[in-house]
């Protein structure tokens, strides 16, 4: 977020990413959504909609919103939403 709003360091768009995708490796749910806005804003939709997809399966709630609109507009295919659903659902249950 620093280099995204130059916030004590020079803004850099490269760094801002670089660091994004660490964080999302490293399972950090916000850095992929960040992620999932910046490859939106890029016009690269499949991408967005892959970083939704982890997310969805590594439970986290605000890519599954996230996925159920792209499913919508037909981005993903049913099977594919029925599939990561289940791995969300699996996934929030196994934090119970």
């Amino acid at each position: 977020i620093m280099y995204q709003k130059g916030e004590g360091v020079e803004k850099d768009e490269e760094k801002e990413r670089y660091h994004l995708e660490e964080a999302a490796i490293g399972g950090h749910p916000d850095a992929r959504l960040d992620l999932v806005t910046n490859e939106i804003e890029n016009h690269e939709l499949e991408r967005a909609t892959r970083h939704l997809i982890i997310g969805a399966k590594l439970g986290c709630n605000n890519s599954m919103k996230g996925l159920t609109e792209v499913y919508k507009i037909g981005q993903i295919s049913k099977e594919e939403f029925a599939a990561t659903l289940r791995a969300h659902q699996a996934a929030v249950d196994a934090t119970k």
